[in-house]
């Protein structure tokens, strides 16, 4: 029965680094449009990390023009994703940082963590 699961489940990503929640980062996605494909940056805050194996994914959030919050969530293991880069890590001691949906300005900043 394992054998059957391993052979099922997508491989590891190797462009993908240890994630935690708090981290900015910048995710590079492949976009396929019509005939074309290009790669688009999606840069924001870590709000949410899902490690349930397979279906391991983070979710991103950042705040667009107008003040208006996108969220994109990410498949760890998608061949869609071509890299992340951390910018930076935060001290946070929550999991899900779903309370920064509330909040603008400067209430909204994290931490920067250092080590």
């Amino acid at each position: 029965m394992e054998d059957f699961v391993k052979a099922v489940e997508a491989p590891v990503n190797p462009n993908i680094p240890d994630l935690r929640p708090g981290d900015v980062v910048k995710v590079f996605l492949r976009i396929k449009e019509g005939a074309n494909e290009r790669t688009q940056e999606f840069r924001g805050t870590i709000i949410r990390l899902r490690n349930s194996g397979n279906n391991h994914n983070f979710t991103v959030r950042r705040v667009a023009s107008n003040g208006i919050g996108v969220e994109r969530t990410f498949l760890t293991r998608s061949p869609r994703v071509e890299k992340v880069l951390v910018e930076r890590h935060s001290k946070v001691r929550r999991a899900q940082l779903y309370y920064l949906r509330e909040r603008t300005g400067k209430s909204a900043r994290l931490k920067q963590k250092f080590s």
